[in-house]
């Protein structure tokens, strides 16, 4: 699944951005901690395709300025308004996970638990606990980024993958970064259930993130159709 972030000065700036992602990509990740004033019920309301609502917090790299009770509201008013899916950080206070939850439960949204490391990749041991932690939330899909310093740093983190599958866990893997390029290009083909593409360069929500052109040309390539490139 094909995944093109959303984020805008405007609502209206956000609503436009989604009319161009829709035919390019298999969902929309809405990052309304990146579109002041983000009008939910709007913009679930002209979705042409499956959309994520993700609401991050400043210490995973997001924008978010309120409080934590505020964030995690945002996302349950999102699922009642019909989100796919929300995604929430493993490390969100546990009561407010369990009132997402709640939320969600019975109800067609569904869970992503994320995990995020600007800062680097941890020891294969400090990840494997982090997926762990993840799976403890019972989600849909668990979201696993890290910083790639080196090539090696990819494949830590794209071990996780067939681990998490060998589980039944459905899951996201890969690295930011220039080094870790590879690892976007690698984890779908591991079957890593999401991989995030930008609409053009200037709109990456992530460092390393390609552009949705990219993304397809490289997987013709992958996939053996260079005829068409």
């Amino acid at each position: 699944m094909i995944c093109i972030p959303i984020a805008a000065g405007t609502t209206d700036g956000a609503v436009e951005r989604m009319e161009r992602a829709a035919p390019l990509a298999d969902c929309v990740e809405l990052r309304i901690d990146r579109i002041p004033g983000a009008d939910l019920e709007r913009l679930l309301s002209v979705r042409r395709c499956p959309v994520i609502v993700t609401n991050r917090s400043r210490s995973e790299g997001g924008g978010f300025a309120g409080t934590e009770p505020e964030r995690i509201a945002a996302l349950i008013r999102a699922a009642r308004l019909g989100a796919d899916y929300v995604d929430c950080e493993e490390a969100t206070d546990p009561a407010l996970k369990a009132e997402l939850r709640s939320a969600l439960a019975g109800g067609p949204a569904r869970l992503i638990s994320s995990w995020h490391d600007f800062s680097g990749t941890p020891s294969a041991e400090f990840l494997q606990e982090k997926l762990r932690a993840c799976m403890a939330d019972a989600p849909a899909i668990v979201k696993i980024v890290t910083h790639a310093g080196a090539a090696a740093d990819c494949l830590r983190v794209l071990e996780l993958i067939p681990r998490a599958l060998q589980e039944g866990q459905a899951i996201a893997a890969f690295c930011m970064g220039e080094k870790g390029k590879i690892s976007r290009i690698m984890a779908p083909l591991l079957g890593s259930a999401i991989t995030y593409a930008s609409l053009d360069r200037e709109e990456a929500s992530a460092p390393g993130q390609l552009t949705i052109h990219e993304l397809r040309v490289l997987n013709r390539i992958m996939e053996g159709g260079t005829r068409d490139v």
